[in-house]
């Protein structure tokens, strides 16, 4: 709808240059069609005569009146008004929803999607946890928000490349090796020669006795065999990363995630990407040593200061490798990349941009795109749930799923805006109730199921194609109310992905139940009045189209009974 209002102020605005009213070289920065914020101002609303009043020597209420006397027929907008200093409101015919309703009827599952990114390709990156230990909640909300970032560019025509980084090199692998050789030897956590920097949870355990057991795990195709040897800490390395690869990969499969790429950082190093990097770095002229070290001129960029690459003692700082993989990113052909990581990582991303942009190749500026998530508090009884036994220091992410479900972890860690704090509260994810969001939308989809199924039963036929026909009978306020919520939902679509802001989906949806569930407790559809009854049947049945797609976007199912 907003496109085809566009579409018609720029045709009076056409006409108004052809009568030489408007310039000739007009540009529209700022021009916007957007929703009327009361109903009583009409569906919707637009800025362009205060825009153009200056070019036109006119006052904006003025110019207004001519847009609107320009404006082309048609049969989407019933009546228009002028409000305020110049806002143009439109009032759209009631047929305008009518055809919103046969499109959705039409298109069905594709309804809402577009081709705005279609022919590039995007890398969507997420997750990215240290095989260290099982997923927590935190990553379950990264491997929330990029998916349903992933579904939603998808959705908008992007070829998506879902990616997964695995931090499989450095200090803290060192730490999980030493933690399973200790595990191995009989050493607990709570004996005096636990490693200092060891991991303290049960899984650690888990993996050893596995290792002595001569157990074999396949990580990502390869299958790792435990050597059993006490002593070989490169092979109960290798054996307890490719164990907790596969225990992550389990977790994501529980919460209905997969990745396209797997992508190993360990690989940097032993391809010698790393040192390329390096080589690329210093031969255009953006690095310089002082102290024994190796430096990039970030400021050069951007950054606060100068970072260290490759500190005295040989060794690189951690955002040399990340320098290195995003070029990777970029010499595989992802014209846009995003990257989902938690805030704590807010520190790194200048100096990551800066080296990009040192290695003078292209790279254009602010790529990559960072989305960040805030921490996540669990809440049960209304106290603060910390710890998992299995995890030993914090609530994982298989926690939640076997708490309360796929669906309802899935929802609660993408409902809010991804750089707020958010508190996932076990008892109302359990609860089925209204106040349960995600029980509320689902349970309104279900309800449509029902009463299609409760027709025939009670004697009652539906004609599907009648009720598109008789949609002019839809003429309460409530159905209003729903038609213009179904409307919405391609807009909503494209301005999620545009924003990167899966939210969005997640709170439209509960509108959309809210209006469908007042709609239901306030008329009857089965009525003996075939029109009417086929006319409102039709109206349900799209909503539940709509629900389903809107579902799709954030991975929940559609149940049919609850």
């Amino acid at each position: 709808m907003k496109e085809q209002l566009r579409e018609l102020v720029l045709q009076a605005i056409q006409a108004l240059q052809d009568d030489a009213t408007l310039p000739a070289d007009l540009t529209l920065p700022g021009f916007v069609i957007e929703r009327a914020r009361s109903r009583e101002h009409g569906d919707f609303a637009c800025n362009v005569a205060m825009l153009l009043a200056k070019p036109a020597r006119a006052k904006p209420r003025e110019l207004a009146e001519k847009l609107v006397a320009a404006l082309p027929a048609n049969g989407l907008v019933e009546k228009v008004e002028i409000a305020g200093p110049g806002f143009i409101n439109f009032h759209l015919a009631a047929g305008a929803y009518h055809g919103e309703v046969r499109r959705i009827m039409v298109q069905g599952d594709a309804y809402g999607r577009n081709e705005s990114g279609a022919g590039k390709t995007i890398g969507v990156e997420f997750v990215s946890a240290n095989p260290t230990g099982p997923l927590h909640v935190g990553h379950g909300r990264a491997a929330a928000i990029g998916d349903c970032l992933s579904r939603l560019l998808d959705a908008t025509g992007w070829n998506v490349k879902r990616e997964y980084y695995y931090n499989d090199a450095g200090v803290q692998i060192a730490n999980l090796a030493i933690s399973v050789q200790a595990r191995a030897r009989g050493i607990t956590p709570d004996d005096s020669s636990w490693p200092d920097s060891g991991y303290r949870g049960d899984y650690i355990a888990d993996v050893a006795r596995a290792y002595l057991d001569r157990e074999s795990v396949v990580a990502d195709g390869e299958t790792v065999t435990g050597a059993g040897d006490v002593d070989d800490l490169d092979a109960i390395r290798h054996f307890a990363v490719a164990s907790l690869r596969r225990e992550q990969d389990l977790d994501l499969q529980a919460f209905g995630v997969a990745f396209d790429t797997y992508f190993l950082e360990s690989s940097l190093y032993s391809d010698g990407k790393v040192e390329e990097t390096v080589r690329e770095l210093i031969a255009h002229g953006h690095t310089f040593e002082e102290g024994g070290a190796l430096w990039l001129r970030s400021t050069d960029f951007g950054d606060d200061k100068d970072r260290v690459m490759r500190k005295s003692d040989g060794t690189y700082t951690y955002f040399l490798p990340d320098v290195a993989y995003h070029l990777s990113k970029w010499q595989r052909g992802y014209q846009r990349a995003i990257t989902e990581l938690g805030s704590d990582h807010h520190g790194s991303l200048a100096r990551v941009k800066a080296g990009l942009q040192a290695l003078d190749c292209g790279i254009p500026k602010g790529w990559p795109e960072y989305v960040l998530h805030q921490m996540v508090t669990v809440m049960r009884g209304g106290e603060e749930v910390k710890i998992s036994k299995r995890a030993g220091s914090y609530v994982t992410l298989r926690d939640l799923i076997d708490e309360v479900g796929r669906d309802a972890t899935r929802y609660f860690l993408i409902a809010r805006k991804s750089d707020s704090q958010l508190v996932f509260d076990i008892d109302l994810a359990r609860s089925q109730s209204n106040d349960n969001p995600v029980y509320y939308i689902q349970y309104a989809h279900a309800r449509v199921c029902s009463v299609l199924r409760q027709a025939p039963e009670k004697g009652f036929s539906f004609d599907l194609q009648d009720g598109l026909a008789n949609l002019a009978r839809l003429d309460n306020e409530h159905e209003q109310i729903l038609l213009t919520e179904l409307s919405k939902y391609p807009e909503l679509v494209d301005a999620a992905a545009a924003n990167l802001e899966p939210h969005l989906v997640a709170a439209w949806l509960r509108e959309l139940a809210n209006a469908f569930h007042t709609y239901y407790n306030s008329h009857q559809f089965l009525v003996e009045d075939a029109a009417l009854r086929n006319a409102r049947l039709a109206l349900v049945v799209a909503t539940r189209q709509v629900l389903k797609n809107g579902l799709q976007l954030l991975g929940l199912s559609a149940p049919e009974k609850m």
